[in-house]
């Protein structure tokens, strides 16, 4: 059971569904990859996290550009065009006969090794693709908020680690989440080389602060792609809203905060490492920006 905006009840409709493995079909319990492929070896690909609400994937082409981007930094050549892809995706929700509440992961690595060893060439042609659509709706008390704990691990600078790759490379992101596990936390907050905030672990952080937004600059983290909706929003509804650095001096005092996910939408959070943020009764900002991200994905 996922915790945080990522709680979900267990449905027993997972059980029977058909898994999308490079173009073919199988059971959950058949639905496997080579332990020489280049996920598993190296964590060598990258992943994207979708919703189907209504009979449409959200903001699907957005996720796919940011899925063909990530290829083309780590050099890997997906196969198919985005079109394909497209087009694959909704197949594997035909024949699974689903139509709204799913969750889909899907994740590409650069396919199998002729040897567990790191360099590209030691690779198959053809890259490993996969679509493992759930039934799965977020459970999280969003009137309770969550716990955030802000964990000493940072988002690092590109040249270590580029953040902006949704790689299967989480190892950072994993260890703020034990941590903040460990703190009695739903999430991590995760900051920057500088001090400033950056993201948690696995959401994107908002705080509200005299009727203004508050973002990161997103200079270390995922390009979020309801992050960037909710940016939009604000700016298409006159709510100010500023990407830019700021501290956790900044977030104790804010009037609300809050996370986004393309899992959850937007979730209110409590407190941050204890300190219970504003009045939790009231929530205005988060209210109004609710209601908008509906409307945007009923639209």
């Amino acid at each position: 059971m996922a915790k945080g905006s990522h709680q979900s009840k267990i449905d027993s409709r997972n059980q029977s569904i058909l898994i999308n493995i490079n173009n073919q079909l199988y059971p959950r319990d058949k639905a496997v990859v080579s332990v020489f492929d280049s996920g598993f070896i190296l964590g060598d690909g990258i992943w994207e996290g979708l919703r189907l609400h209504n009979g449409v994937v959200v903001f699907l082409m957005d996720h796919l550009k940011r899925l063909y981007q990530g290829a083309k930094a780590l050099d890997i050549d997906i196969g198919i065009s985005i079109e394909e892809l497209q087009n694959r995706v909704y197949a594997t929700l035909k024949t699974n006969e689903m139509h709204d509440g799913v969750h889909i992961r899907l994740m590409v690595t650069r396919g199998v090794k002729t040897t567990p060893y790191q360099h590209p060439d030691a690779t198959l042609p053809g890259a490993t693709i996969v679509i493992i659509p759930e039934y799965k709706l977020p459970s999280v008390n969003k009137t309770k908020g969550l716990r955030l704990f802000t964990t000493h691990v940072r988002r690092g600078y590109p040249d270590v680690q580029d953040q902006k790759m949704n790689s299967h490379s989480k190892i950072n992101c994993i260890l703020g989440c034990i941590q903040a596990d460990k703190a009695g936390a739903d999430e991590a907050l995760m900051l920057d080389p500088h001090g400033f905030i950056s993201t948690c672990n696995s959401t994107h952080f908002f705080i509200v602060t005299n009727g203004q937004v508050w973002t990161s600059t997103g200079d270390y983290c995922l390009g979020g792609i309801t992050r960037s909706k909710i940016v939009q929003l604000c700016q298409q509804n006159d709510i100010p809203v500023f990407q830019k650095n700021f501290s956790l001096f900044d977030v104790y005092g804010a009037d609300e905060c809050f996370v986004t996910g393309t899992f959850a939408g937007i979730t209110p959070v409590a407190d941050v490492d204890g300190r219970i943020i504003g009045d939790n009764n009231e929530r205005p900002i988060i209210a109004q920006l609710q209601k908008l991200y509906l409307d945007l994905i009923h639209a």
